[in-house]
């Protein structure tokens, strides 16, 4: 062979190795790819794995179908109670129809951002601030719906929405903090009057039981003095009768009496002298002129 064949061999050869690497593609198992062929597109999606598109005629597109994770940006609303509160949250989304996804929109991702961060607004507007921080589970329910509506068109669908935090203003938090810390005061104060209910049952059973044996209320007496001189203590215990403070409190009632009773009949017999003594005598005068 001359050298021109061998030229031309290898010419064509390595036309074809250029050739097969333009045509050569490799579809990775999470992906999908969509050919465009003179500008038009492919019925068929291909298939993860190895393809074969024409060189030069063809463009192929490959698009993720994994879950994506977005985070929402923090959104500034005022609720339906009149409270400013910033939200953010997170979606995530997968395409299911990949041509669609190029297709019908321009950029899937950026559309279901902003259509996430809108949603977001309009939730906080109609929704309560309770609910923003106790009822979040219906209020993710209502979000994914909205942005998963326009979202279909896109071929991609919405797996789920969170609303990752609630931030209030200082005032707000420092208002429900008081709250929160007077409910508890008035809980613990029910709490403690139920107590004292309850226990002022229990001293009452207990001081009919002590009436009918008094007995109980001596070895009552001595189980305080024992619990009160513990080991190590300087404090000193002196029994005193309950009976001896009872008969000492009538003795001193006794006098008192008997100063009330005395006191009417002295003013009686002092009352006429004082009156008597007090009391002046007036005699009539008579002006005697000289006859003239």
């Amino acid at each position: 062979m001359g050298p021109e064949v061998v030229t031309a061999i290898v010419a064509a050869c390595s036309a074809g190795v250029v050739y097969f690497a333009a045509a050569a593609k490799v579809v990775k198992q999470y992906e999908r790819g969509v050919v465009f062929r003179l500008g038009r597109l492919a019925k068929e999606v291909r298939s993860p794995g190895f393809t074969m598109i024409v060189p030069f005629a063809d463009r192929m597109s490959k698009v993720n179908m994994q879950i994506v994770t977005m985070p929402v940006p923090a959104q500034e609303g005022i609720t339906r109670d009149n409270v400013t509160v910033r939200v953010d949250a997170v979606v995530y989304f997968k395409v299911v129809d990949a041509a669609a996804a190029l297709i019908n929109v321009e950029d899937y991702k950026f559309a279901v951002s902003q259509m996430a961060q809108t949603s977001l607004r309009s939730i906080i507007g109609k929704s309560d601030l309770d609910d923003l921080l106790s009822n979040r589970e219906k209020l993710n329910q209502g979000l994914e719906l909205m942005i998963d509506s326009p979202a279909v068109e896109w071929g991609v669908t919405i797996d789920r929405v969170e609303i990752k935090d609630v931030s209030l203003p200082e005032a707000m938090k420092r208002s429900m903090a008081r709250q929160a810390e007077a409910d508890r005061d008035r809980r613990a104060r029910i709490i403690n009057a139920d107590a004292e209910l309850q226990a002022s049952k229990k001293l009452a059973d207990a001081a009919k039981q002590m009436a009918d044996t008094p007995a109980a209320l001596q070895l009552r007496l001595l189980q305080t003095v024992t619990a009160v001189a513990a080991e190590k203590n300087s404090t000193l215990v002196l029994p005193f009768p309950v009976e001896l403070l009872r008969f000492l409190e009538r003795a001193q009632e006794r006098p008192q009496d008997q100063q009330h009773t005395q006191t009417p009949r002295i003013e009686q017999a002092q009352t006429p002298r004082i009156e008597q003594a007090e009391t002046p005598q007036i005699e009539p005068t008579q002006d005697h002129q000289p006859d003239e």
